[in-house]
């Protein structure tokens, strides 16, 4: 993605902005505590872990986590579709051709802000409480919340990648996989979702497949924590069985 001739709109400079001035800020502000999250979601595990879907010992899950939602920065949201996929193409453009990990790490959080941001006052409020669910280990519950959201607002990615995570917390990994692919249909650049979908497709042993998603993510996010050491495995995996 090129970032010459880009042409942003108000929301996605407001929000560039924000981010750009993070950047600019010493490398001490980028590692203080994060602004209050609700509610707190599973730390993000390093992809070289991978634990079976099944794993009921309580280690964490290979899958990533989805985006915690926050209210820091609201103000620079999108107002209406138009702009909000308009900000996130921006910012797209902009995590591609990160100049150093801490810059690629304040654009992936702007990202995430704008993910979460459905634009109805509704669907926020039911993503919440599916938030809280997962963190109070509900799946029953997070799930029931979530079938709602998608069933209300089908072409909002994040509901479809929060209702992945759920299903694979349950060892569902086939409705997992189904719900991955339906949020990278919408969205081919949400790299958590990238993330997930290559973690279980290699957990399954569809290495080839894994690889490709690997590759993906990385074209959109070059600094993902573990991300190129997995596709070199993965690459010497399938070279050795022939695939």
């Amino acid at each position: 993605m090129q970032l010459t001739r880009t042409r942003f709109t108000p929301a996605a400079l407001a929000i560039v902005a924000a981010v750009l001035l993070l950047v600019g800020r010493s490398t001490g502000a980028l590692t203080q505590s994060p602004p209050q999250q609700t509610p707190a979601i599973p730390e993000h595990p390093t992809p070289k872990d991978h634990p079976t879907p099944r794993n009921k010992d309580g280690s964490p899950p290979a899958m990533s986590p989805p985006a915690a939602q926050g209210k820091h920065g609201s103000a620079a949201l999108p107002k209406t579709p138009e702009e909000r996929e308009r900000a996130l193409s921006d910012l797209y453009a902009l995590l591609a051709t990160a100049d150093d990990e801490d810059s690629a790490k304040a654009i992936a959080e702007a990202i995430e802000r704008i993910w979460l941001h459905s634009g109805s006052a509704t669907i926020d409020l039911l993503m919440e409480r599916s938030m809280k669910a997962v963190s109070d280990k509900n799946q029953d519950l997070a799930l029931k919340l979530l079938d709602q959201i998608v069933e209300l607002a089908p072409d909002f990615t994040e509901a479809w990648n929060r209702r992945a995570y759920v299903h694979f917390l349950r060892s569902e990994i086939e409705l997992a996989l189904g719900d991955l692919r339906r949020a990278l249909a919408l969205d081919p650049n949400h790299f958590k979702a990238l993330d997930g979908l290559g973690q279980i497709l290699r957990e399954i042993g569809q290495k080839k497949a894994a690889l490709q998603a690997f590759k993906q993510l990385l074209e959109v996010h070059p600094y993902w924590s573990g991300a190129q050491q997995v596709v070199d495995e993965l690459e010497r995996e399938v070279e050795g069985q022939g695939i």
